[in-house]
């Protein structure tokens, strides 16, 4: 069909009722970009887009909020612009006097031509999108096609068009300023700096935040709609035919969800260049407000019963597979997005004169805090947190609010977890969503004991820990014996029209998947509050349950590595200044060590096996401050080298007596290779400069003249003492008693130092 005819058939097609267009709205589109590819005269360009952005059969197709129709009108200039570009190229190779391809048009003169159909007949927001195409099909991915003047011009008419429509909320209505918000995403990237910094943030940030949670995350109202499809109480479970599938599908390919990624960057540069900080904080409460209606939801949905750990054998593999990693993928799109945006906000509140105020700094820090810990049960699957923009925003809201022990305690306040639940048998364990805001909590209690009055530590902050760590906690049992049936497993349909019964389903479920993380920040918990020396009082009463827990715990749910730092934290908060607790009980620190010794060499409890590494930990505590992997140790071999480990922060008096101890201990070790891992950290303590001068002077001393070598290198026993000192085969002596050595050397006494 000739293109004169073409287009007037296309003209008269896009007057048509959409329900008479709606049959043939693919046809509308295609011949649209037939046409602006192959036109020759500019005039018809311009007509054809004038009429384009005013054709009833396409924008009455969609209801208010849809931009899938937007997405098309870019896709169609986008396309077309390409192809222009690509006959301008290929025709510079024809012979002479052979017709160009397409409309003979040069990438500057049809792109003008273009623009120039974007008048005042149709909406501005209608006018970007229209702009962005033509700037996409041109300029992206390095194709450099227009002019530097005109695509100078270009970019300013896509800000300028956005600008116009977002300062205009009333004409522009939801739509157009999602399609304002959809054009931003794909034309951000090709738009120099200078561009960038004319657009009107104070009016792009609201439109950013209600497409993303309007439009793209619908408020939540996905997880409503899978709520409603199950019914645990009649057996009836979520399947690949529930509506709620198919109405997950459709949300997850709306345009601004699918482009989630720019949408984010977008919404970053919005809050960096917003010229009003109120914006910024209102911003700021639409993500906090989405977000705890996100978790309200979530909790109310029986899928949020299932812990990671059983999900195999609670969902049907079809589930597994195809719904409910979707619904996951989403709600991690939706957590990285929310960050993405939190992220500048915390930037400003560093910077902003506005916001750094000492009564709104804490606010903010509070809020974002509200906001991450609505997410904890996004962010704590298989170590979705692990990105660097969480990291950020996460670790910069705890330096602002703990500068204000007001916000810190009124922040655990609200959001301290409730009392585990009474356990019988070890059957009565948290739901999966309760565990993950219970992780949140004591991740972030764990940096605020410093900043919070002793009362508030010990209410908020060591009691909930120590109640996980109680012997007869749920999480202890869990751990102990996981073999324990769950609630879970007993509430799953033996039978039901989604499938088969499982046959693992009676089978018992593995402890909950965040147990061990629970765990460690526990125990993280009780050492930073022990670590802060104004909380002395608290610490007297706290350390020798810790130390009893600790020890009960090792090694069946904690690590050698983690038993040493915790040991070594306990013992130097024991030992001395800066902490006043040695000067209240001035033998609690030796004690600790000789209930440690006493379990490794005298009572023949601890076990000369090796230990099996476990696997890296994705919990933000117990990664802080990793030390380098250390070879396999028995549990023998971790309780010495803990107290090697403690003995740089031992008084003075005290260094070589439990030096001497350390090395005589080294007999009792009967692996070679774990003999040497004690041995060689004996040596590294005295040489890497852990012992401060005094401590070091005695340490020279006891190697040197004090039998220190010789005891370490060949196992002999130090100079006045007999062959089987400390080594727990001989007589009960006192610590520091003289053997029956004193004669046999000649009655010369070891000298102390």
């Amino acid at each position: 069909m000739p293109a004169d005819r073409m287009l007037t058939t296309v003209l008269r097609a896009y007057q048509d009722l959409p329900s008479a267009a709606a049959t043939k709205i693919d046809a509308i589109f295609g011949t649209t970009t037939s046409l602006l590819s192959s036109l020759n005269n500019p005039l018809n360009l311009s007509l054809l887009t004038s009429h384009f952005l005013t054709a009833r059969a396409v924008w009455q197709q969609q209801t208010p909020t849809d931009l899938r129709t937007c997405l098309r009108v870019i896709s169609v200039y986008n396309t077309a612009a390409f192809h222009v570009r690509r006959n301008e190229l290929e025709s510079v190779h024809l012979p002479p006097g052979q017709p160009r391809l397409g409309g003979g048009l040069s990438a500057d003169e049809w792109a003008r031509a273009v623009a120039k159909g974007a008048d005042d007949r149709s909406s501005r927001w209608r006018h970007c999108l229209v702009l962005t195409g033509i700037l996409m099909g041109m300029e992206a991915e390095d194709r450099r096609s227009l002019s530097r003047g005109l695509r100078g011009t270009l970019e300013q008419a896509v800000v300028t068009a956005a600008n116009l429509a977002l300062e205009d909320p009333v004409r522009t209505g939801p739509l157009g300023s999602g399609a304002v918000v959809l054009a931003l995403t794909y034309a951000f990237p090709l738009l120099a700096d200078s561009v960038k910094g004319m657009l009107n943030c104070n009016a792009l940030l609201p439109a950013i935040a209600e497409g993303m949670i309007g439009e793209g995350f619908e408020n939540g109202g996905f997880i409503r709609a899978i709520s409603a499809d199950i019914s645990p109480e009649n057996d009836v479970w979520w399947s690949t035919n529930s509506p709620s599938v198919g109405r997950l599908e459709d949300l997850v390919s709306r345009p601004l969800v699918q482009n989630m990624g720019p949408l984010s960057r977008l919404a970053a540069f919005a809050v960096q260049h917003a010229a009003h900080s109120n914006v910024v904080l209102q911003c700021q409460d639409d993500l906090l407000d989405f977000t705890a209606a996100l978790l309200e939801k979530w909790g109310q949905c029986p899928l949020s019963t299932i812990d990671m750990s059983v999900e195999a054998t609670a969902l049907l593999p079809e589930v597994l597979q195809g719904p409910w990693a979707m619904l996951w993928e989403l709600l991690r799109k939706i957590m990285y997005a929310v960050v993405a945006t939190l992220q500048p906000t915390m930037g400003r509140a560093l910077l902003d004169p506005n916001l750094r105020r000492d009564f709104i700094a804490p606010a903010v820090a509070s809020k974002t805090l509200h906001t991450l810990r609505n997410l904890s049960f996004v962010s704590s699957r298989q170590g979705a947190s692990a990105f660097q923009v969480y990291t950020f925003t996460y670790l910069t809201s705890i330096d602002i609010i703990t500068r204000y022990p007001e916000a810190c305690t009124a922040f655990l306040e609200d959001t301290q977890p409730p009392p585990p639940p009474p356990t019988q048998n070890g059957q009565t364990t948290p739901s999966p969503l309760a565990q993950a805001l219970a992780l949140f909590y004591l991740n972030t209690a764990e940096h605020l004991p410093l900043s919070i009055p002793t009362a508030a530590c010990e209410t908020l902050i060591v009691a909930p820990a120590t109640s996980l760590l109680a012997p007869t906690s749920w999480l202890s049992y869990a751990q102990i014996q996981p073999e324990s049936p769950s609630p879970l497993s007993q509430s799953q349909p033996p039978n039901n029209d989604n499938g088969p019964q499982h046959p693992q389903q009676r089978q018992p479920p593995p402890p909950p998947a965040l147990a061990l993380e629970l765990f460690e920040a526990s125990h993280s918990c009780v050492l930073s509050a022990l670590s802060c020396p104004q909380h002395d009082s608290l610490a007297a009463s706290l350390v020798p349950y810790y130390v009893d827990a600790l020890l009960s715990s090792f090694p069946a749910r904690v690590s050698p590595r983690q038993f040493r730092l915790a040991f070594r934290t306990v013992a130097q908060i024991a030992a001395g200044p800066p902490f006043p607790l040695a000067a209240l009980h001035p033998d609690l620190a030796e004690t600790l060590l000789e209930m440690v010794r006493w379990r490794a060499v005298e009572s023949g409890e601890a076990s000369t096996a090796p230990i099996p590494s476990p696997s890296p930990s994705p919990s933000p505590s117990a990664s802080a401050s990793d030390p380098e992997q250390q070879p396999p140790l028995s549990e023998q071999t971790a309780l010495l080298l803990a107290i090697v480990d403690a003995i740089p922060y031992l008084p003075l008096h005290a260094v070589e007596e439990w030096l001497t101890r350390a090395a005589l201990a080294l007999p009792a070790v009967p692996d070679p290779a774990m003999r040497d891992a004690v041995r060689s950290r004996i040596c590294e303590v005295l040489v890497s400069g852990e012992l401060d001068v005094e401590r070091a002077a005695v340490g020279v001393a006891w190697w040197g003249v004090g039998g220190g070598r010789e005891m370490v290198l060949s196992g002999l026993p130090p100079p006045g003492a007999g062959g089987n000192a400390g080594s727990g085969d001989g007589e009960f002596m006192m610590s520091g008693a003289l053997g029956g050595g004193v004669a046999e050397h000649g009655g010369k006494e070891r000298s102390r130092l």
